[in-house]
């Protein structure tokens, strides 16, 4: 990466972490996946029981691996077999000690944005887990909350519509189109602009492009 965007991100990174401290979060700058990943396990304590949504950058740092290795409880719902069965590893997830998440986007004064379709990520992210870890790609920092929204509804939507072969507007248009299709993954939409939880919601800001 180009030292000048290298430096860009620190700088940028320092002002969107101090944002989160003026919202009761905690944040932190990882210089690369690597980085992020050694922060990422010292923030969660072995033992600990660990749920997850559709966090991409959560894999691409290579956490969701190491948590599945080690000494962890690790509620996996995608190792369900029948619907009943996913559905009770989801309401297990509720209790978990810690959610590892994304974000579609979030301001670079601290502000998260997230779109849900079934609505179980956006949920536990507001409440239910005693922790929740975001793993967030400097890519997805954006001036403002009207930035992030546009940010998460027109790349990130598009890109995971396509990702799940559903048939919406913007997986064949690459944008979106504001719609009510039976297939639609923006079904609710989180802002998260401060938490009353003190020491519940920790942010690690990467230096790299992750996710959607």
């Amino acid at each position: 990466m180009n030292d000048n965007i290298v430096k860009r991100n620190e700088l940028l990174a320092q002002k969107v972490i101090k944002g989160l401290e003026s919202r009761n979060m905690t944040g932190y700058y990882a210089a690369s996946k690597e980085e992020a990943l050694k922060k990422a396990l010292e923030i969660i304590p072995e033992g600990a029981s660990v749920t997850m949504g559709g966090a991409r950058s959560a894999y691409e740092i290579g956490l969701v691996d190491a948590i599945k290795a080690g000494n962890y409880r690790f509620i996996d719902r995608e190792n369900a077999e029948t619907p009943e069965e996913k559905r009770k590893a989801m309401l297990e997830g509720y209790d978990a000690d810690f959610f590892l998440s994304s974000a579609n986007a979030m301001t670079d004064d601290g502000v998260l944005v997230n779109i849900d379709g079934n609505s179980n990520r956006v949920s536990m992210i507001a409440q239910g887990p005693k922790k929740v870890l975001f793993i967030v790609g400097m890519n997805k920092v954006t001036s403002d909350i009207d930035s992030a929204m546009k940010r998460a509804r027109n790349v990130a939507a598009p890109i995971n519509a396509q990702r799940f072969g559903l048939s919406t507007p913007c997986s064949k248009l690459g944008t979106c189109m504001n719609c009510k299709s039976p297939d639609t993954i923006c079904c609710q939409f989180l802002i998260t602009r401060f938490s009353r939880h003190t020491d519940r919601i920790h942010v690690i800001l990467v230096n790299d492009d992750l996710g959607f």
